[in-house]
C-alpha cells in the first residue's frame, strides 16, 4: 500500500494528482509504471481508457517516467536514484544499474 501512496504523491508532484485515486483503485505501482515502456499500442489505449486519462496527461506521465530513466542512466558505473524520483520507482534504478553494468562490459571488450 505504501508504494501506491508513493505513486499518488508523485502524481501530485507532476501535476497529475487528479489520477491519484483511480491509480490507487487499480493498483498502479512503480513496477507497473516502469513496465509501460514495453506496452503495445493496444495496452496503452486500454490503460488510457481504464484510467480515464487525457492524451496530454498520458504524454506528461510518459515524459516524467523517461526523465527518471535518463537521470538513472547518466554516469559510468553507479546508478543512483535522482533525489526528486519517487522510491516507488526503485525498479527503474535496478534495471538502469543492470544496463549500465552490461554496457560497461561491452565497451571494455571493444576497447581491448
Amino acid at each position: 500500500m505504501e508504494k501506491l501512496e508513493d505513486v499518488g504523491s508523485w502524481l501530485e508532484e507532476i501535476n497529475l494528482g487528479g489520477y491519484r485515486q483511480i491509480f490507487k483503485e487499480n493498483g498502479v505501482n512503480g513496477e507497473y509504471l516502469e513496465s509501460m515502456s514495453v506496452f503495445t499500442t493496444e495496452q496503452i489505449l486500454h490503460f488510457i481508457r481504464r484510467h480515464h486519462m487525457k492524451w496530454g496527461d498520458f504524454i506528461t506521465l510518459c515524459k516524467e517516467l523517461r526523465r527518471i530513466k535518463v537521470a538513472c542512466l547518466k554516469g559510468e558505473q553507479r546508478v543512483r536514484r535522482p533525489w526528486w524520483a519517487p522510491s516507488c520507482l526503485s525498479v527503474v534504478f535496478v534495471k538502469a544499474a543492470k544496463r549500465n553494468r552490461q554496457s560497461r562490459v561491452v565497451s571494455l571488450k571493444l576497447e581491448s
